[in-house]
């Protein structure tokens, strides 16, 4: 499809070769279709530990990142929702090819998963999650996203909990690598300048060689029930200008609804042409504003916030946020807005294919959501949009009922309650002896008959 060929290895890995020989590079990118949505109880933050741990070495390759570092790669990991994705783009050339081919194979399944590299990347991971927990636009948006869903997990962070992480056995975080990172659970994808029957034989000679896996992968089928009414949540920590944000539930990224959604998200948020930039900047009531939908395998979100000004009433921006997003219902886009985000959209898909590693995230983010192909026929769907798809997506899915509203207010001493941790039942009842014995009462019939004699 569009110079993309797709394979699949007797052992389920499916490989994605285009080839571009106007490019001077190659990228490998795999992605496992895992992401925090796979995460159990206790288990937060679980692929994105691994996208860290996968990095630590494996048996052919135990020193990951000085041999990116010699062969000259640009490399990296990203975890979402529903995949995780592992990339490294180098110089078009037939050994690093073959070094980057088994280096994704040995580590798919020999990685070193192991208690140490757990410890001494820990403090990474930390400050990862530390300095999210500093920026206060990132902690509204998933306390707004934790209360809009009840029980899916896309309400919680890909980050995970710091209680999780700390804490998590290695031994269950090493059942999750097994389960998951496996070669029917990937794609692979090869893009640059390459020769497409040398890469597939290599390509067979490395991670065709991993045997098939006997596990059968687990289902996931906790589906969010529909939001019956408006959610708010009150965020109060130290920083310095208020800010909002507010979800809407809104369709799967492979729901014909979902490029109209992309549009309508662009009509919302475009800087400087958007609708909450004319309704909030332009009126001195918010400093900066944005919007964005998600690409994600089940029912996602839309997601749109705003930084208000001190001067300004967080009040006054809130309902005139609201009243620029729901007024898309009463006063619909019309069709200038339309085909302005329209080619804004596809220009951004056009400089996506010509960009190899760009295009493995943007791959990433489709196999996540069921199938890369999707990317192509979201692409299509955008082009085929009218005012008419707009308005019908805003009348679906911005209404009260499906809104959740998050306010970020500054507070220099913010007043928490520090709830204690639950004692040792068997320390504090080692001494414990209790009241004296009670006499045994008079043993009663209650039958009718006795109650009535």
């Amino acid at each position: 499809m569009e110079g993309i060929t797709e394979y699949r290895l007797a052992n389920g890995l499916t490989v994605l070769l285009f080839p571009d020989a106007s490019k001077p590079t190659i990228t490998v990118n795999v992605t496992y279709k895992v992401g925090s949505r796979h995460e159990s109880y206790g288990e937060t933050g679980m692929a994105h530990l691994l996208e860290h741990l996968m990095f630590k070495g494996s048996p052919r390759h135990p020193n990951i990142p000085q041999e990116l570092s010699s062969h000259g790669a640009r490399a990296n990991g990203t975890t979402s929702f529903d995949r995780t994705n592992y990339f490294e783009t180098f110089s078009a050339t037939d050994a690093n090819l073959a070094w980057a081919l088994d280096l994704e194979a040995d580590r798919m399944i020999h990685s070193s998963i192991a208690w140490k590299d757990l410890q001494s990347e820990m403090t990474v991971v930390r400050n990862e999650l530390e300095a999210g927990e500093n920026d206060t636009g990132r902690v509204l948006r998933n306390r707004v996203l934790s209360t809009a869903y009840l029980w899916h997990n896309y309400g919680k962070s890909t980050t995970g909990s710091r209680s999780d992480i700390e804490n998590v056995p290695i031994d269950r975080l090493q059942a999750f690598w097994r389960t998951y990172y496996q070669p029917d659970n990937a794609v692979l994808l090869v893009a640059g300048k390459f020769d497409e029957s040398l890469t597939l034989a290599q390509v067979d000679e490395t991670l065709g060689r991993i045997p098939r896996p006997a596990r059968a992968l687990p289902v996931t089928y906790t589906a969010e029930p529909s939001q019956d009414g408006e959610r708010s949540v009150t965020l109060r920590r130290a920083g310095d200008l208020p800010s909002l944000a507010v979800a809407y539930h809104v369709s799967a990224a492979s729901h014909p609804d979902a490029a109209a959604i992309e549009v309508l998200a662009h009509i919302l948020g475009d800087t400087p042409s958007g609708r909450l930039y004319k309704a909030l900047v332009e009126t001195k009531l918010a400093t900066a504003v944005w919007a964005s939908s998600w690409t994600l395998r089940e029912p996602g979100f839309l997601l749109l916030g705003a930084e208000v000004g001190k001067k300004s009433s967080l009040e006054d921006a809130r309902e005139a946020m609201i009243a620029a997003i729901e007024g898309a219902i009463a006063g619909p886009p019309c069709k200038e807005e339309v085909e302005r985000a329209r080619a804004d959209l596809l220009r951004r898909i056009g400089l996506t294919l010509h960009s190899t590693d760009r295009l493995g995230i943007e791959l990433s983010d489709w196999i996540g959501a069921g199938d890369w192909r999707l990317f192509f026929l979201n692409r299509d769907r955008i082009r085929a949009i009218t005012p008419e798809d707009v308005a019908r997506v805003a009348g679906t899915y911005l209404k009260s009922s499906n809104r959740t509203v998050g306010r970020f207010i500054p507070t220099s001493s913010p007043d928490r309650v520090e709830v204690p941790a639950a004692p040792d039942p068997v320390s504090i009842l080692k001494n414990y002896r209790g009241d004296t014995a009670i006499e045994s009462g008079e043993a009663f019939d209650a039958s009718p008959s006795n109650i009535d004699s």
